[in-house]
């Protein structure tokens, strides 16, 4: 038999070409491969070569990184109760799953698209996470990761890749560096690939919110968020026609308190816009909780003075700027159905 040799009466056209080239050894004895001839074929010198435990490369030469990244995925999945791992479904005929595995780290970001990452040829290792009860360890360029929860993975490439955030989390832990760091959350933000919230949440999840140069880049990323959204909320009352508002501006009573700070204020109409980039807290659920009741306590005061306070996510005006744009347009109508605001003073932030 030689590598050119069909592996069984049961074809392999159902598999793409990558899964032709890259098997694991219960997929190649389900084919009609006994482990005899798979150790013959594997011996040095031989056509194949034995990629990982468990998992053969087809060919002699070095392994793509395409390669090196299912064989990773056939190394880390579970194998389903038939013993053959990662077959392709019947609404998915090209596309195997690959149970409770996930790409993250380094790898993921490249994925995602990231020019802040090397190659993926060019990484020491791929990381991938599993449940953490799995009995699995890591081996050759296949670090694998527990965790408690594995996240809903996104397919990239016919892979299942861990969200930007949680990859993003994963990446960070091994950088110690803070210029290192702030490179990648930059691109985060900057590539519209996540909202800084998000990444501070699995930050913090992480316990990663303890390292000074961490700390350090998340300050510059918040910033950079801040910057970006304020930026799209410019362009939305731009592009969608929206009356021209005061920008960043403070309230007061006359005489009196200060009643909060806004992005943008219409004085006409009493409606004023904020946007909501504040990063989860590092503290428990109360303290979120507490901070929550105290937007509440602004907004049901200022609306008892007759003004609106339509707040804004940085992320809903990046994925869904005009249904933002409705959403203040609709308040500005709203205001001449209602009883005159009381008179503020409106000075610059």
């Amino acid at each position: 038999m030689t590598h050119n040799t069909p592996l069984s009466p049961r074809p392999l056209r159902h598999l793409s070409d990558v899964h032709r080239r890259v098997l694991t050894t219960a997929q190649l004895r389900s084919h009609g491969v006994p482990a005899t001839e798979i150790a013959e074929q594997c011996r040095p010198g031989g056509p194949w070569r034995q990629l990982l435990p468990g998992v053969v490369l087809l060919h002699p030469g070095p392994p793509t990184s395409e390669e090196r990244l299912h064989g990773a995925l056939l190394f880390s999945a579970r194998e389903p109760a038939q013993g053959v791992p990662a077959q392709p479904t019947p609404d998915s005929p090209h596309r195997p799953v690959y149970a409770d595995a996930v790409i993250t780290g380094l790898a993921a970001l490249t994925l995602h698209g990231f020019s802040a990452t090397p190659p993926l040829l060019s990484l020491d290792h791929v990381d991938v996470l599993v449940p953490r009860m799995r009995r699995l360890r890591s081996t050759s360029y296949v670090r694998v990761l527990r965790t408690p929860a594995l996240p809903a993975p996104e397919q990239v490439t016919g892979l299942p890749v861990a969200p930007v955030p949680r990859a993003l989390a994963d990446a960070v832990a091994d950088l110690t560096e803070a210029e290192a760091v702030r490179l990648l959350l930059t691109e985060a933000v900057r590539g519209g690939h996540c909202e800084p919230a998000a990444v501070v949440k699995e930050l913090t999840q992480a316990k990663l919110l303890t390292r000074p140069h961490v700390v350090e880049a998340v300050e510059s990323l918040v910033a950079e968020g801040r910057a970006i959204a304020e930026d799209r909320l410019y362009r939305m009352v731009r592009e969608y026609g929206l009356p021209a508002p005061v920008w960043n501006v403070d309230l007061r009573l006359p005489g009196g308190p200060h009643l909060g700070g806004f992005d943008a204020y219409w004085p006409e109409q009493a409606v004023a816009v904020e946007l909501d980039t504040r990063a989860p807290r590092q503290g428990h659920r109360k303290d979120d909780d507490a901070l929550w009741s105290e937007y509440a306590r602004k907004r049901e005061h200022l609306e008892r003075l007759g003004i609106t306070v339509v707040y804004l996510t940085p992320k809903k005006l990046r994925s869904a700027m005009e249904q933002q744009a409705a959403v203040v347009r609709t308040a500005l109508m709203a205001a001449g159905d209602r009883d005159p605001a009381a008179y503020v003073v409106v000075l610059p932030r």
